[in-house]
């Protein structure tokens, strides 16, 4: 393996959206720096099982709704 090819690894702090916050080993930032977090996994809906909004129909519903009026004939 190459000499130097590889990034520096190194102890940064993550900081949940929370406020919680833990160490780990990571490439980014400079040794000891924090990076906060604007979504997390306890606070997106993604994760959590959020609200989600319902369509009335599907694609090709909103399509001929749209678009019905034009007909082929």
């Amino acid at each position: 393996m190459k000499a130097e090819t590889h990034p520096e690894y190194h102890e940064i702090t993550i900081q949940m959206v929370d406020g919680t916050s833990y160490q780990t080993r990571s490439t980014w930032g400079n040794p000891g720096d924090t990076l906060r977090l604007e979504i997390d996994p306890t606070s997106h809906p993604a994760w959590t099982g959020g609200p989600t909004r319902m369509l009335e129909g599907g694609r090709a519903a909103q399509f001929n709704k749209r678009f019905g009026s034009f007909g082929l004939k």
